[in-house]
């Protein structure tokens, strides 16, 4: 008895980090706990008299709980029932995570690396998360994925690219374009009127589909600003990121990609709006990880 709390000691010593690489690599907290606890049952039931680092035995197998599942994800994706695009962002109910899944998604992770990861193949999700950002040795990953460790070099590197992106536009122009769409999100999470029509054309147009599937399309800032405000509550699941080499707006509650937002810009004001929200809209994007943005 006495052996196995000490066991349960040490595991829970390890619990924080175990859960921050599971996080990472499922963008779920529930699933994250579940590989957790998983962890632990393993663990339980193992001989580990044997093994001198405990906290990168449990790595190696909360990432292979996590692989598992994500490749179960992989098999069960299934075109959603009823797809339609929130009216101008996310704003339905229970769609909004709590301020603390929020601050955890966003300070620790970043929405836009979890939306870009889900985007990934699980084995190159699980080589990117556990080199890139936990520094495992590329030869440990390849036992986790089933590969050699250049095979498992060049899967992270794959999910690194993908996760950079990159963008043709010219310094000052990105400069330009980034300025424009922080505004925009700001007034729209602070509910600012006179801000939003600020950073818009006076002829702006946005246009997109309603969540009924009909086309959406409204000109003019004074019409295109209080709608877009209406549904605002979505903002705080709301970060720029860039979609398809140019700074634009994702909503991804708890990680989960459900609106774009692009942009196009005319005298340093945003002049069009493209909302996107059908999975297979979304799927045909590009979304990668936008700098300290």
């Amino acid at each position: 008895m006495h052996e196995k709390d000490g066991l349960a000691g040490r595991f829970e010593a390890h619990r924080a980090h175990l859960r921050g690489v599971a996080y990472r690599m499922l963008g779920s907290l529930s699933e994250a706990e579940d590989a957790v606890q998983e962890s632990w049952f393993r663990l339980s039931r193992a001989d580990t008299s044997g093994v001198d680092n405990l906290g990168g035995w449990l790595t190696t197998v909360v990432a292979r709980v996590c692989l598992d599942m994500l490749r179960v994800r992989e098999a069960r994706r299934e075109e959603p029932q009823g797809e339609g695009v929130p009216e101008p962002l996310v704003n339905r109910e229970g769609g909004v995570p709590s301020p603390e899944q929020e601050a955890l998604l966003a300070d620790q992770v970043g929405l836009a690396l979890l939306v870009v990861l889900d985007t990934l193949a699980p084995a190159e999700r699980v080589a990117f998360v556990l080199h890139d950002l936990f520094s495992v040795p590329f030869e440990e990953i390849a036992a986790i994925v089933g590969r050699e460790p250049a095979a498992a070099r060049q899967l992270a590197s794959r999910a690194r690219r993908r996760v950079q992106g990159a963008s043709s536009l010219p310094e000052s122009e990105l400069t330009r374009q980034r300025s424009a769409v922080n505004a925009f999100l700001m007034a729209l999470r602070t509910g600012d009127l006179d801000a939003l029509l600020a950073v818009l054309d006076p002829e702006v147009v946005l246009q997109g589909e309603r969540a009924a599937g009909a086309p959406l399309e409204l000109r003019g800032a004074r019409t295109v600003a209080p709608f877009a405000l209406k549904g605002a509550r979505g903002a705080v699941a709301a970060r720029t990121a860039f979609i398809n080499g140019e700074v634009g707006i994702i909503v991804a509650p708890q990680g989960r990609l459900l609106l774009t937002l692009r942009f196009t810009f005319k005298d340093g004001k945003i002049s069009h709006i493209d909302t996107a929200a059908r999975p297979a809209s979304l799927r045909a994007l590009e979304v990668s990880v936008l700098d300290a943005g």
